[in-house]
């Protein structure tokens, strides 16, 4: 009954990892050559994976775990997709309903443990309620905002019988969905735009999920908007476009920083406005007298920022609504376009370009003049996270996964096989820390096992990076435990994989060994030894406002 409620879901990727309690349930799993399952070698590296796949394809991911430790080593992995509101079904095996409670083999309170990561979740005790909780699970995850829904089954259920029951209708008594775009508020919102002499406009996540991007660059264009993006938005507008003003927040561009910081209308679509975006919020956009903000969550409304205008709706809807209210624009707008001109000229993207050592942005360059369309870009956390943010280049909207709210290490590399196997006909690239690397590393086997066409740029610079110039620029200089000297040889670890690898120390090498990754077919990684003081910039100070962020130093 549980694997039939997926394949009437669509469902056609598993990714999980059998035990005990959830034997039974994969005890007919070979009865169900549509879904296909992916054995992973760790419960968190399977939460990523769907996590991915989610992101890169726009369908749930699914996630099968036995109970105790296995269910527990998905709690990172949801916390990830719940701070970055994707759809994700995790289901766990539970020991049999007469044990709950008693503390019997490998048991735990799965649903207390995970309560605060999840969008829902059900604990099933009884067969009668399978398999309407499969599909009121996929209905929660996937409507609304988006986010993970955890079912845990207990073992006896899963042997028990009963009759097929095909659940035909949801009734799910207060869940309520907000259908509709407050129009009278639409108009004002695209009229405070349009009659703002120095408006900006900031995208988060929410554009890439409501598949918003044309209607965003839509609205900006006409209403001579400039645009920027959150950590999570990157890929919902071109950045070499001209309105772009590339990402926002306190490690965004320089040119980002001054225009919010001068903005006197700011209009933030699909974003939760947390503290990455504004640093010290007492002096987030002063100048701005109307703020407007777009999400689906009304939850979202005045927790960080109070908008002047709301609009509790999807950004896709919100934005085709706004668009024809937009009229004449204000006469100064061309002096505004010159500001921010003047701004980017004054506070560019620049690091050291040779220093006897390999620098980070150098690698990233060359590899997104090879990103081919629709490539995605899988980012891990830290400096390579930012990194790779801040050297995007697509002149379209592409997909940049990362994980933002919860800044998960290890994320990339899983997530990237997840991706691969939601979208097997984009090029996909992973980006990566050694530090966080080496935390999900095992899932290299599943790459390998694949035979999945994934290309690992490992920007390895023997320190965990961020912590590292954390510690130099905020904690006085002590490098307190955030050196990374006894790491495994990542090529000869690649080779007892059965992947192959090569090592790139200098500028010159850098072409050729992606040239060897984009020959290979299958897995291919690269291990490039950057330089181990290589910093990012800009940033803003901790505790600091936006208006005191760093450059890079001039060398």
């Amino acid at each position: 009954m549980i694997l039939e409620a997926l394949e009437r879901e669509g469902v056609e990727f598993i990714f999980g990892y059998p035990g005990g309690a959830n034997l039974p349930i994969y005890q007919h799993l070979p009865e169900h050559p549509k879904l296909k399952h992916i054995l992973v070698r760790h419960e968190q590296g399977a939460a990523h994976m769907a996590d991915g796949y989610a992101r890169a394809c726009g369908k749930p991911g699914v996630v099968f775990a036995t109970s105790g430790p296995g269910a527990l080593n998905l709690v990172t992995g949801l916390a990830t997709a719940y701070m970055d509101s994707v759809p994700m079904i995790a289901i766990t095996g539970q020991v049999a309903s007469t044990q709950v409670g008693r503390d019997a083999f490998q048991e735990t309170d799965v649903i207390g443990a995970t309560s605060s990561v999840t969008k829902h979740s059900y604990l099933v005790t009884n067969i009668d309620q399978l398999p309407r909780v499969i599909h009121e699970a996929f209905h929660i995850a996937t409507t609304g905002r988006p986010g993970p829904v955890l079912i845990d089954i207990c073992k006896d259920v899963q042997q028990a019988s009963a009759e097929r029951i095909n659940t035909e209708r949801l009734d799910i008594p207060g869940y309520q969905l907000n259908g509709h775009v407050n129009l009278d508020r639409a108009r004002e919102a695209a009229r405070a735009v349009a009659n703002a002499e120095r408006p900006v406009i900031l995208a988060g996540h929410g554009v890439i999920l409501s598949h918003a991007e044309a209607e965003l660059r839509e609205f900006a264009e006409k209403a001579g908007a400039p645009v920027g993006t959150t950590l999570l938005g990157i890929g919902a507008f071109p950045v070499n476009h001209p309105l772009s003003l590339h990402m926002t927040g306190f490690m965004g561009t320089g040119w980002n920083l001054k225009a919010v910081q001068n903005a006197d209308v700011l209009m933030m679509v699909g974003m939760r406005i947390d503290d990455r975006v504004t640093a010290r919020l007492a002096d987030f956009a002063p100048k701005v007298k109307t703020f407007i903000h777009i999400d689906i969550d009304g939850s979202e409304m005045g927790k960080n920022v109070r908008p002047h205008i709301e609009l509790v709706a999807d950004a896709k809807n919100a934005l085709e609504a706004m668009t024809p209210h937009i009229g004449e624009l204000h006469e100064g707008r061309g002096q505004w376009f010159s500001q921010i001109d003047a701004w980017r000229e004054e506070h560019p993207l620049k690091y050291t370009h040779s220093n006897g050592h390999l620098q980070p942005q150098d690698v990233l360059i060359d590899m997104y003049r090879r990103c081919r369309s629709e490539a995605i870009v899988v980012a891990d956390v830290g400096q390579n996270q930012i990194w790779a943010a801040l050297w995007w280049n697509y002149d379209r909207p592409g997909l940049f996964l990362n994980s933002g709210g919860s800044g998960t290490m290890g994320f990339a590399l899983p997530a990237a096989i997840g991706a691969k196997i939601g979208r097997p006909d984009a090029d996909v690239w992973c980006v990566a820390g050694e530090g966080g690397f080496v935390m999900t590393a095992q899932e290299l086997s599943v790459a390998v096992e694949h035979q999945l066409d994934i290309k690992i740029v490992l920007l390895n610079n023997f320190s965990l990076g961020m912590v590292r110039q954390f510690q130099d620029d905020f904690y006085g200089g002590v490098r307190s435990q955030s050196e990374l000297t006894h790491m495994p040889d990542f090529v000869k670890l690649a080779d007892a994989y059965g992947m192959p690898a090569v090592r790139v120390d200098t500028f010159e090498e850098i072409g050729p060994a992606l040239d060897a990754a984009e020959r290979t077919k299958g897995p291919f990684l690269i291990d490039f030894r950057i330089d181990p003081e290589a910093n990012v910039y800009p940033i803003v100070p901790l505790g600091k406002g936006l208006n005191d962020f760093w450059e890079a130093p001039d060398k």
